[in-house]
């Protein structure tokens, strides 16, 4: 029995315990690509293993952000552009949805790695940015949710609209046909044809243009009787020149007194003037009988043109863009305390969970994760800088080496230059007692002669 009992534990004989950290990396995919999504290494994360899962949040928090964006805009473009094909509503939701998913990412992802002394100064920019987003994120979602609201409010408030507009339509053209030319009725004058009160003006307009062409025909009418009646006397009978007891002629005052009557009938143009006044007379006879028959027929002129421009009006206030719709939830919003309440408490609700990216981040502080970036950062720093003053120093070095061969390549030039000055003084020297042995030899020849 005691060949049972082993001398030694099983795990005696196991390898080496595996380390405490870095831990494992974690092998989930979904959960790595959300951390990769918000900006996280994970070979950093490694040390601490227990953030893994508030850092996977994250992630689905800012990508359930990018989601709510795309949704609110397709709930956007649906509501105020509602022949738009389905395929570009999708289309533009998806590239919003990436547009705020790339910026979210890097809001969260630059407040990585922050000091705790510096997270609310660093993080509060970004904060308002996200804010900014949200808004935009959170507007189209506020109209959705009080959609009956808006629309009870936008009925309610046309209808006011359309009243007043046709009250003052009323007001500023009466059946008279006097308009209203005070400032208030400005906007709101009609312009009817045959109305009695312009064919009144045009009436009297046309007596003033009557009388005054009747007082200048009767001008000239008296101008040209009494130049006539000067060439009657002039040419009486008791006036008259006899030449014979059976013959005699008028006087020269006589001619002249009808060549002036004569030329003033032609200058004064009496028919052109005659016939104005008969077209006017004529005129003025027309409008009496249409201001007769316009009596009957205005009040109901009238009320066509108003009823046309009543439909109008309510055809334009049909359109419920998205200024009307925010007007309208302002005026639903603040009817009462309650309806304020829930207004400021939803549109909060959304403002908070469309910049939980950034709020979140300020809400958690600073973690562990954030301390080892900011050493890593440090060591990272120190490294850099050791590694300029190892290159500096090697820089050095390799100059005090070049400096030192360019010096011994000089001094080698110089003792070169000096052996070539010294050789080619040899060699003039020898040249020079060649020269003297020479001469000195010739001279002693001539002697022997």
């Amino acid at each position: 029995m005691a060949t049972d009992v082993p001398v030694r534990p099983a795990d005696a004989f196991a390898g080496p315990p595996a380390p405490f950290r870095p831990d494992r990396p974690d092998r989930g995919r979904v959960a790595v690509r959300l951390r990769r999504l918000i900006g996280v290494r994970e070979d950093v994360l490694d040390y601490v293993p227990e953030e893994r899962p508030r850092y996977t949040r994250y992630g689905v928090v800012v990508l359930n952000t990018a989601l709510l964006a795309g949704l609110s805009m397709a709930v956007a473009l649906a509501t105020y552009r509602s022949g738009m094909p389905l395929a570009a509503l999708i289309t533009v939701a998806v590239v919003w949805s990436g547009v705020i998913l790339s910026l979210d990412s890097w809001l969260v992802s630059t407040t990585h790695g922050i000091p705790a002394g510096r997270l609310l100064r660093t993080v509060l920019p970004r904060l308002v940015i996200s804010l900014l987003l949200s808004i935009s994120i959170a507007e189209p979602l506020l109209f959705q949710f009080f959609d009956k609201e808006i629309r009870q409010q936008i009925a309610v408030s046309n209808d006011e609209a359309v009243k007043h507009y046709e009250g003052m339509l009323i007001r500023c053209n009466p059946k008279t046909g006097e308009v209203d030319a005070s400032a208030a009725c400005h906007d709101y004058q009609l312009n009817v044809k045959n109305s009695p009160a312009q064919l009144a003006k045009s009436i009297a307009g046309n007596t003033d243009a009557t009388q005054q062409m009747q007082s200048r025909v009767e001008a000239i009418t008296k101008t040209s009787k009494g130049n006539w009646a000067v060439a009657d006397r002039e040419c009486d009978r008791k006036k008259w020149i006899w030449i014979t007891p059976t013959a005699a002629r008028t006087t020269e005052t006589c001619e002249n007194a009808k060549k002036s009557a004569k030329a003033y009938d032609r200058s004064s143009r009496i028919d052109y003037y005659q016939g104005q006044l008969k077209k006017l007379t004529t005129t003025g006879t027309t409008l009496s009988a249409q201001q007769d028959r316009a009596s009957a027929s205005y009040g109901p002129a009238l009320q066509r043109t108003v009823a046309a421009a009543v439909h109008k009006r309510r055809a334009e206030l049909a359109d419920d863009g998205l200024l009307t719709r925010a007007h309208a939830l302002e005026a639903v919003a603040w009817n009462d305390w309650f309806a304020a309440l829930i207004f400021v408490v939803v549109h909060l609700l959304l403002l908070g969970i469309d910049s939980m990216p950034v709020l979140g981040k300020l809400m958690s502080g600073s973690t562990t994760y954030d301390g080892l970036l900011v050493s890593r950062f440090e060591t990272s720093r120190r490294i850099h800088a050791d590694e300029i003053e190892v290159q500096y120093a090697c820089a050095e070095m390799e100059h005090e080496v070049q400096r030192h061969r360019v010096q011994q390549e000089t001094t080698e030039r110089m003792q070169r230059l000096e052996h070539e000055q010294r050789l080619a003084q040899a060699e003039r020297s020898l040249k020079l007692r060649a020269e003297l042995d020479r001469r000195s030899a010739n001279l002693l020849r001539g002697d022997r002669r």
